[in-house]
């Protein structure tokens, strides 16, 4: 089994730019640098009217892309000029908090550097709310450590935000991974209907964030809406069993994951946890059976 620095220095299935890697080439290798390009190629879809962008709905289906090679090609087909050249709001792509962080750490796997999305909940976008959210995590290697940075927040973002920390060392109490959400949740440490997004929220949310998390540390980088096993079971439907699982898999995963063999190896022997070939998609009213290989 690889090291866990090893595993996460190489792209997967949704990280691997395939053919269009070549553009990758000449990207800065400076943590900064790369999320400022990464700004320039994306555009939130939640974020584009506060930026003068009026996205048509056709334009909104582009948060279903799921891997970077597809984000890639449509990048391409709106502005082909190099990557490193922002393009202007209107001709970026329409993603969300995922695909920012899922393009970052394409671009941090490309180098070598050990990378990996990290599904959660942000506290800094409302008071009192724990909002779901991704960041990216990669390997420090001068501080020997594993840094949470949200390429999605620019100047403009942090600006509305009001944020008071740097983007590119996120603190711990400021984005909660999947696992610890659940933790705190589960011990009556904070309320789960503070967690989530619009109208949803609760412990079945938290459930499916934290387990999105444990697929996106196996390099499954799943979409937010995607659903399958444990993620995808109502409440009733699951047993003293299944909750004595969750509960250790949150203990393997509620920090930057020092544990990484056993979870790799829990991960891998249980059907209730691994991302199977085809998962549930719940695109807005629709619920679509994905297969995932491409």
């Amino acid at each position: 089994m690889d090291s866990p620095l090893e595993y996460y220095a190489q792209p997967a299935a949704a990280t691997d730019p395939g053919p269009y890697v070549p553009h990758f080439t000449d990207l800065p290798r400076d943590i900064g640098a790369l999320c400022h390009i990464v700004q320039g190629l994306m555009i939130h879809i939640f974020w584009a009217d506060r930026m003068g962008v009026s996205l048509p709905d056709e334009r909104k289906q582009e948060v279903q892309l799921r891997s970077v090679r597809r984000m890639l090609r449509r990048l391409l087909e709106l502005d082909g000029r190099p990557l490193t050249e922002a393009r202007p709001p209107e001709r970026r792509l329409v993603g969300n908090c995922r695909d920012f962080s899922v393009m970052l750490t394409a671009m941090l796997r490309q180098q070598g550097v050990p990378a990996r999305a990290r599904c959660g909940f942000g506290r800094y976008f409302l008071p009192n709310h724990y909002e779901d959210h991704w960041v990216t995590e990669y390997w420090d290697a001068q501080q020997a450590r594993w840094r949470l940075v949200d390429a999605q927040l620019d100047a403009f973002q942090c600006a509305e935000l009001k944020i008071a920390f740097d983007p590119l060392d996120v603190p711990r109490d400021q984005f909660i991974v999947g696992g610890q959400a659940w933790k705190l949740c589960r011990s009556s440490q904070a309320d789960p209907d503070q967690f989530g997004i619009f109208d949803m929220h609760g412990l079945w949310f938290v459930r499916g964030d934290f387990l999105r998390d444990v697929a996106a540390l196996n390099k499954t980088e799943l979409l937010p809406w995607d659903g399958w096993g444990l993620a995808d079971a109502p409440d009733e439907a699951l047993s003293v069993e299944d909750y004595a699982l969750l509960d250790r898999v949150a203990e393997l995963t509620c920090g930057d994951v020092p544990d990484f063999d056993a979870l790799r190896t829990l991960y891998a022997a249980d059907d209730r946890l691994r991302v199977p070939d085809t998962i549930r998609s719940y695109t807005g009213a629709d619920t679509v059976a994905v297969q995932l290989s491409e």
